[in-house]
């Protein structure tokens, strides 16, 4: 056994040493770090001011509980603290990182270290545990992770719209050296779209110029095959770029499965301003005409989600599979989504 890993403490006596009072106010001190004692039954035995405050019990509510009252109930149920305790007298600590429970019955991600206390005689008395909230750094990795995963599907998306905006150039071009030009100005007229959704410093932008950048991302500026009609509606950043990836996901399902998949197939997007309940709201439609025959998805991926969650953030949206191609709705109170000068 690793005895230089384990905790050694002196068995009480009626006089408590001025070394034994500098510990305790040590381990009082220590107010980011949860630090726990227990019995050999797993009773607490002392509870320090950083497990107030990591756990929110008063250590007088839980001196003499069970330690396992901050387990979730899955790991009660599993048997995780008897283990800590098995690897702390088996190999000089238990180390962990899960989820534990608060006094309200919130959740925090936390690492652990249960370790065995010694007597000066080696005989086990009891255990510590020590627990530190680790859940600003679990949520940042767990929000990496997401963007990381959405950098993905952004990229796989974007290679779909350059295919597409390629095959759109050499499909219509009169010549080799026109079908390159069309390229080299599609491709620019993209990223600088881009780049104006993007910039830190973008004030506003209105919805017109939002559905005009998206047709030129998808290589159909100016075709009949979208069909535009709606009034200059001026929106906020946020609402832009949310409408601006919508919309790129509208029109890169469409080139794939939908209306512009087939050479007859094209889009109707149209908006406009209604009152209701004494509140201007944005009405808006994306209709797919002329495309292979639609069927509701059995499984919804993750475009589908983003334009759902998107839409539905700023008012209510619905997506109808009809027979001709998919139809999406949206009713959007203009002060949720309108670009407000000051």
């Amino acid at each position: 056994m690793a005895k230089d890993q384990l905790m050694k403490i002196e068995i009480p006596t009626d006089k408590i040493s001025s070394r034994e009072r500098y510990l305790e106010a040590i381990v009082q001190s220590a107010i980011d770090y949860a630090i726990i004692s227990m019995d050999l039954d797993g009773l607490v035995t002392s509870w320090n001011e950083g497990a107030r405050r990591v756990l929110g019990w008063d250590a007088d509510e839980m001196v003499g509980r069970p330690a396992t009252a901050f387990f979730t109930l899955e790991d009660r149920e599993q048997g995780i603290p008897q283990r800590e305790m098995t690897a702390a007298l088996s190999q000089g600590r238990g180390s962990d990182e899960r989820w534990h429970l608060r006094e309200d019955g919130s959740t925090f991600w936390a690492s652990g270290e249960m370790m065995a206390l010694r007597s000066d005689d080696d005989t086990v008395i009891g255990f510590i545990k020590i627990l530190r909230d680790r859940t600003q750094e679990r949520q940042q990795a767990d929000q990496q992770r997401l963007l990381m995963l959405e950098l993905g599907h952004r990229m796989k998306n974007t290679i779909s719209v350059v295919q597409s905006i390629a095959t759109q150039s050499i499909r219509n071009a009169a010549s080799l050296e026109d079908a390159g030009e069309k390229l080299q100005s599609r491709m620019s007229a993209y990223a600088s779209a881009h780049d104006i959704l993007l910039q830190k410093n973008w004030v506003s932008a209105t919805l017109g110029q939002i559905v005009n950048a998206a047709t030129i991302n998808i290589g159909l500026e100016g075709s009949d095959r979208v069909r535009i009609e709606g009034p200059e509606i001026e929106l906020d950043p946020q609402a832009a770029l949310s409408f601006s990836l919508v919309l790129h996901e509208l029109f890169t399902n469409a080139s794939k499965y939908g209306a512009l998949s087939e050479s007859n197939g094209h889009i109707e997007i149209a908006w406009t301003i209604e009152a209701r309940e004494g509140e201007d709201f944005l009405i808006s439609s994306w209709r797919e005409v002329g495309g292979p025959p639609v069927a509701i998805p059995t499984r919804k991926g993750f475009g589908s989600r983003l334009i759902a969650s998107s839409l539905n953030s700023y008012g209510t949206a619905t997506t109808d599979y009809e027979p001709d191609g998919v139809v999406v709705t949206t009713a959007m109170p203009l002060s949720r989504i309108q670009f407000e000068k000051t």
